[in-house]
């Protein structure tokens, strides 16, 4: 039986010349978070990137894991919302739950809009 060694250098930070890393997960920066966004204690998942308002479906890139009948909070400028997930698509197909660096479509019990923060409460 082999095992496969990580992809780092020998000290264990950089990786290997001529090996690229893992996927990374793009996070966003603080400060594309205004404090009006902002919910302490609670986990952010990612920004509304598009809100499609004749199905009430809002899309967002995941900086965390998420499934169905977690509770999320989307709060922006005008949109104060809490709701249970209980409709989630990744690449057009229904799932349970989505990884981190995922793009998922997930259905709003209210309008929300472009740049909305979402977080896991």
């Amino acid at each position: 039986m082999t095992t496969k060694k990580p992809n780092v250098g020998p000290k264990g930070g950089k990786p290997e010349k001529g090996k690229a890393p893992g996927p990374a997960v793009p996070k966003t920066p603080v400060e594309e978070i205004t404090a009006e966004q902002q919910i302490i204690g609670a986990r952010f998942l990612g920004k509304v990137s598009n809100y499609y308002s004749h199905l009430h479906v809002f899309a967002v890139v995941l900086e965390a894991p998420l499934a169905l009948g977690d509770a999320i909070r989307i709060k922006g400028h005008t949109t104060d919302l809490t709701q249970k997930v209980e409709h989630m698509q990744v690449d057009h197909l229904n799932v349970q739950s989505a990884a981190p660096g995922e793009a998922a479509a997930i259905q709003a019990a209210d309008k929300v809009r472009l740049g909305d923060a979402v977080y896991k409460i």
